[in-house]
């Protein structure tokens, strides 16, 4: 199979992907006009954030096919240099989809200490805000054309801050699930800690696709992209289904 016929395919997979996601999107938005609360209005930039990630992901793909550009399809070109190439070349290396993933996961950390404690821990979020401030500085502004490794620190960058805030927000979520008695609240902290795991899947399998693709020396879009975005999904229709709409409707 071609390079063509992979991103294509790529495309199509993801085009479902963000319709799936606009539908969460939108019964997350109506259930917050209807009854408004604060920890529903974080799942729903946390979800606006991923979904954003998973566009401009998807604008990658619609670049390298359609815009002609044969510098976004082939690293052997070279960039010629120019604003558009420079916005362009981070659309399709995936640099803006990992900033709103930064962003996400500090939304989820903000949501987080709103949810399971009663105030921030002052070093843990001047290290929370720095970690993500240079990580993300890194990921958008360190970028050469066709050098795969900058790709995978980036990946890394991110998904070690996925894990940083995730796994804590997942053992919170086990803890309280194990306090309550009620069994609807049981269910919006299990959904809560599949949606923690999830998120850190996505990163694991987009990472591990994006080493075969260094290692092996391939296009990539192997079984772990398609699983990474497939996981996206089954963060967002469990945090759905388990915590948002039994939520809004106490």
């Amino acid at each position: 199979m071609s390079k063509a016929d992979l991103i294509f395919n790529g495309m199509v997979f993801e085009t479902g992907i963000i319709l799936i996601a606009f539908v969460i999107l939108i019964l997350v938005f109506l259930k917050l006009r209807k009854k408004r609360q604060k920890l529903t209005l974080y799942l729903f930039l946390i979800f606006l954030c991923m979904t954003i990630s998973i566009i401009f992901s998807w604008l990658s793909k619609v670049l390298q096919l359609y815009s002609g550009l044969d510098y976004l399809m082939d690293d052997l070109v070279p960039d010629p240099g120019t604003l558009t190439s420079w916005i362009l070349l981070r659309i399709t290396e995936f640099r803006f989809t990992f900033v709103f993933l930064m962003i996400a996961i500090f939304i989820s950390y903000v949501l987080k200490v709103n949810l399971f404690e009663k105030e921030y821990n002052k070093v843990q979020r001047i290290f929370v805000i720095l970690y993500g401030t240079i990580g993300t500085l890194f990921i958008f502004l360190v970028f050469f054309k066709g050098e795969l490794i900058y790709d995978l620190i980036a990946f890394l960058i991110v998904s070690a801050y996925m894990f940083m805030i995730y796994f804590p927000f997942m053992k919170s979520c086990l803890s309280a699930s194990k306090e309550v008695e009620e069994k609807k609240y049981k269910m919006a902290f299990y959904s809560l800690m599949i949606m923690a795991i999830s998120f850190i899947l996505i990163l694991i399998c987009q990472s591990i696709d994006r080493v075969l693709i260094i290692v092996q020396d391939i296009v990539g879009y192997t079984v772990f992209y398609y699983a990474g975005w497939t996981f996206a999904i089954i963060s967002l229709i469990g945090a759905y289904l388990g915590y948002i709409r039994p939520k809004s409707q106490e």
